[in-house]
């Protein structure tokens, strides 16, 4: 029974891994995000930022809709906030998509 249990939290780990695109900046950022988590009753989605680097990426995930941030690698306090106004801003679409899969392009 407990191999079973570290099995389906390994399954788990990788559907949560899952991130849907969503848009590419000027400055080469993408942003995808995560479908609809449910963390202790409360849906929340993963916000991905990766933009290309001198040795890799810089990368950041944050958690909304506490606006917490996850990950911080390379990006600077400023561009932080920015793409913090740009959540605010986009929250409600990221929630949107995420609860469809996705952007649906035709």
């Amino acid at each position: 029974m407990n191999n079973i249990r570290k099995i389906t939290a390994i399954v788990q780990e990788e559907v949560n891994a899952l991130m849907y695109p969503y848009i590419i900046l000027n400055d080469e950022t993408e942003i995808s995000h995560s479908h609809v988590i449910n963390k202790n009753g409360q849906n929340e989605i993963e916000v991905h930022f990766e933009r290309p680097a001198e040795n890799g990426f810089d990368t950041a995930r944050c958690a909304l809709p506490s606006y917490v941030w996850i990950i911080r690698e390379g990006f600077s306090e400023d561009e932080l906030q920015d793409f913090i106004h740009f959540l605010k801003s986009n929250a409600h679409l990221l929630f949107k998509y995420a609860a469809s899969g996705g952007i649906q392009v035709a």
